[in-house]
């Protein structure tokens, strides 16, 4: 627990960050990795928040990591400050690579002082010449050239997978912060609910959830999914100034961040009155969560989970509408490794935290989904989003 000022919230410890580059170099070492580059930016931040715990704003950012002793965070000047509140690690530096993203313009910061990337790379890779990289799909171009180019001879080896794998499963003080996050989440719904009725425009609805979860402590609001109506065949489609009608299907989902671990609420309903169609529609849904429920459990195949799920779509002949798989999981990111579809063989197991996904879009009724959040543990799933949960289990 961190304490900022009288308020105690779930937070990462020190010691787990420092835990965490430990097995970090041991699979660097097996690797035979000299050096790491884990990059982050605004929008693509969770793996650099794994390591450094550091969420750049307009910059961007890396870790550097050596094969043994403490890491180097490098990012850009205005956000040094930032980064020293932020950051376990006391080796913080500028490169003017990272600095303002959105302007071709060289700036001037006459008051900072900048490190060269080889400068860094010198010092983590301490003679040697194997540098992974985390984020290869993230980092922009000619930042990784200018990477490539930093050190003579430098071999770069693509080590997505290591964080990849490290991240799968969810220590105590990870789970506590998802705690957190599904908590603010169901608090944002409760008040969605309230807002998306007749005569509300759908961003009257959307604010009043953004803005309940802001106050009530969350760090950030990924995103809010909103529409109604017709609207609700956007899939992913953001809140409109569109008026709520009586009768609407309403498909509404909350992202809410804190510290860096993010918890998503999705709960199917119609503003006003439902049609027999829609609560047949829905019903389809609820029964497939259902049935999900008794598969997310340790050791249970993954595909066998998501087979099940398609069943009960298939026995209701609405299978052309299931887009895409029923689950995915959850952390520094909104949808993370597993993200099993029938084929998968793998087993859930303790410790991972998931996300349900069950969809149907494009059916005549509407389209929507139901989105909870669940810790897997070996008798049965943990739900991080309480509220949520017990509407779906009351849906009758």
């Amino acid at each position: 627990m961190k304490k900022r000022d009288e308020l105690e919230v779930p937070s990462i410890p020190k010691t787990e960050f420092t835990d965490r580059i430990h097995r970090l170099q041991q699979e660097m070492d097996k690797q035979g990795l000299d050096a790491l580059v884990v990059y982050g930016d605004e929008y693509r931040r969770e793996n650099l928040r794994y390591v450094a715990d550091f969420w750049p704003i307009f910059e961007r950012a890396a870790c550097f990591v050596p094969l043994s002793g403490t890491p180097i965070l490098a990012g850009a000047p205005e956000g040094e400050r930032h980064a020293r509140e932020m950051c376990p690690w006391e080796d913080i530096r500028n490169v003017k690579e990272f600095a303002c993203v959105s302007v071709p313009e060289e700036i001037d910061y006459p008051l900072a002082s900048f490190s060269s990337f080889a400068e860094i790379l010198g010092e983590v890779l301490n003679g040697g010449k194997k540098l992974g990289m985390v984020g290869r799909w993230d980092i922009p171009a000619p930042i990784d050239d200018r990477i490539r180019n930093a050190v003579d001879g430098v071999q770069i080896a693509d080590s997505d997978a290591l964080l990849r794998e490290m991240r799968l499963y969810k220590s105590p003080a990870e789970i506590a912060c998802l705690r957190e996050a599904g908590r603010l989440a169901d608090l944002a719904y409760r008040k969605l609910l309230e807002t998306a009725v007749p005569g509300n425009t759908e961003r009257m609805a959307a604010g009043a959830a953004e803005g309940a979860a802001r106050m009530a402590g969350a760090e950030n609001i990924p995103f809010v999914v909103f529409g109604s109506g017709v609207r609700t065949n956007t899939i992913i489609g953001r809140a409109t100034n569109k008026l709520i009608q009586d009768g609407d299907m309403i498909m509404a989902a909350v992202a809410v961040q804190f510290n860096g671990y993010i918890a998503t609420v999705e709960y199917p309903f119609v503003a006003g009155a439902a049609s027999p169609e829609q609560t047949r529609f829905l019903d389809i849904l609820f029964k497939a969560a259902d049935v999900q429920l008794s598969y997310l459990k340790s050791g249970t195949p993954a595909g066998e989970m998501v087979r099940a799920v398609k069943t009960v779509f298939q026995k209701h002949g609405v299978e052309r509408y299931d887009v895409y798989p029923p689950m995915h999981g959850i952390g520094l990111a909104e949808a993370e490794s597993p993200y099993p579809d029938a084929k998968a063989s793998y087993s859930l197991a303790a410790g991972m935290c998931v996300n349900s996904d069950i969809s149907l879009f494009g059916h005549p009724a509407g389209s929507n989904r139901i989105e909870e959040g669940f810790v897997i543990q070996d008798s049965g799933p943990e739900s991080l989003t309480p509220f949520v949960r017990s509407l779906c289990a009351n849906h009758v």
